[in-house]
């Protein structure tokens, strides 16, 4: 080997990465102690950026394409090395390849809930998990400000960084979602929820060189216990009458229990209906025979008491945009004594088309004091 095959063998010819990984965002060229050739190919693929930073400053920028680097090309780096009247000399830097497409496995979610209040359950505690996706828009700040001399620069390592900001901004977020929207239909939302985020996160990152293109809430949740008394407040709507029910339920179980062997169920009833049967077809053979005259008939037994009081209506109250009661009449009174019961005051009762105020409704007229009328001109 000649002297000038040594002399080329510590010079760089092509200045390039192929990224073979998923989650490398940074990659600095592997110079070592070589020097790049004046006249050498860069190649900058696409979703990618070349930054030369020379004596740990940022000289040039390169857009995804091929460049013979000379110096008319690299303006910057020629005006730091001194180079004048075109004169072409190998020069070290340092190359950084960026890679500035969307990373998409970043996830999120809350790691203590998050306190809010709801206009119909007052102060609830909400989780939420998600996923966003992150992509460099600043190149040269973003190394110079996150990646600094690292040779290789990963998802990982900003990983927590991002998790800060999210949580930080979440808590906001969730409130003021929560405030202008019940918690049952935050799912509605969660889109409109997951592009004020991602907004929102752009702002705080511009100064690291980062964007957040899209912020994906799936999913909000409700402590255990409070999902447990949703779920029986639906079953007792889809129930509907409970007397009926319970009447449904005790004829199923009789039912299964004649049809069960050896319980003894089956054969009382088969007697009994039996009875039956044959009681009714002697009464449509002769029906005379069994009918008595009115004089023999068994007199009604007077009753034992007076019957029950009927029920009184139960009303339910709009105090302060939320709904209370029921209270009775006695009720009502004891709170139209306290000063909370006003004739503006919305009141409502099964059979009502919709709220009224109290001033509306004949039965509580007597609540209020009546209000003489002007007095007449002396």
């Amino acid at each position: 080997m000649g002297l000038f095959d040594a002399i080329r063998g510590e010079l760089v010819d092509i200045i390039e990465w192929t990224d073979d990984t998923r989650d490398t965002i940074v990659w600095r060229f592997p110079r070592h102690d070589n020097e790049i050739k004046m006249g050498a190919q860069l190649v900058v693929r696409e979703s990618q950026i070349a930054v030369f930073v020379n004596e740990g400053r940022i000289a040039d920028v390169f857009a995804p394409g091929t460049y013979t680097l000379e110096t008319r090309n690299i303006p910057i780096l020629t005006t730091l090395k001194g180079w004048k009247y075109g004169f072409d000399s190998p020069f070290k830097a340092e190359v950084y390849f960026v890679n500035v497409r969307q990373f998409t496995d970043f996830k999120w979610g809350t790691q203590n809930p998050v306190m809010v209040r709801d206009p119909e359950f007052g102060p609830v505690r909400l989780r939420a998990f998600g996923g966003y996706s992150v992509r460099v828009v600043d190149p040269p700040r973003f190394v110079s400000e996150l990646v600094g001399t690292d040779p290789q620069f990963r998802t990982e390592e900003v990983q927590g960084y991002l998790r800060q900001m999210v949580t930080s901004r979440l808590g906001s977020a969730l409130a003021t979602a929560a405030r202008d929207v019940p918690v049952l239909e935050l799912a509605i939302h969660q889109h409109d929820l997951g592009r004020r985020m991602a907004t929102a996160l752009t702002g705080d990152m511009a100064s690291v060189g980062l964007e957040i293109p899209h912020f994906n809430v799936e999913s909000i949740t409700l402590p255990p216990e409070v999902e447990k008394a949703l779920d029986k407040r639906t079953q007792m709507g889809v129930l509907g009458d409970m007397d009926q029910y319970s009447r449904f339920q005790t004829a199923t179980a009789v039912g299964d229990a004649a049809t069960t062997p050896g319980s003894g169920m089956g054969e009382a009833m088969g007697m009994g209906m039996g009875l039956a049967a044959a009681q009714q077809m002697a009464q449509s053979m002769n029906p005379q025979q069994h009918q008595q005259p009115p004089a023999q008939q068994a007199p009604q037994q007077a009753p034992a008491g007076p019957p029950p009081l009927p029920a009184q209506p139960e009303w339910f109250v709009g105090f302060d945009g939320r709904q209370q009661g029921p209270f009775d009449r006695a009720g009502l009174a004891q709170q139209a004594g306290g000063g909370r019961l006003t004739p503006d005051t919305l009141v409502w009762k099964a059979g009502m088309a919709q709220w009224a105020q109290a001033r509306q409704v004949p039965e509580l007229a007597g609540l209020f004091p009546a209000t003489p009328p002007p007095m007449p001109p002396a």
